[in-house]
């Protein structure tokens, strides 16, 4: 019994990404067939074209995966401090002024390398 299931879900699965594929198309197309009717109208046939194809891929076994996968990622984002206004601030003034550090000690050494390739040179 386990072993018809297993093997009939990738058939299903792949119905249900052609039928995705098909619902995607078909907005895209009707989306420039439409072009001359308001935009407003050809926004809300997207979304509700999108929330129907995005409904068939999350029913097959990679969507369900990938879903799983975008509530653990934004619960793992709560999870994040993040930094204050003043650590945000005194990091971005750390890292221009070693910037300009690093640019001045560059342009010095390029400076001198070059005086030296053009007394050599002649």
């Amino acid at each position: 019994m386990s072993d018809k299931s297993t093997t009939q879900a990738p058939k299903q699965d792949l119905l249900k990404w052609i039928a995705v594929a098909v619902i995607v198309a078909g907005g895209v197309y009707a989306n420039a067939y439409f072009a001359a009717e308001s935009i407003l109208l050809r926004v809300v046939g997207l979304l509700i074209l999108a929330g129907l194809a995005g409904w068939i891929a999350v029913q097959t076994v990679k969507g369900a995966a990938f879903l799983n996968l975008c509530i653990e990622a934004r619960t793992e984002i709560r999870k994040v401090v993040w930094p204050t206004r003043q650590e945000t601030t005194q990091t971005t003034i750390i890292v221009l002024v070693v910037v300009l550090i690093v640019a001045l000690v560059l342009w010095l050494l390029d400076t001198a390398l070059g005086a030296i390739i053009s007394r050599i040179i002649g």
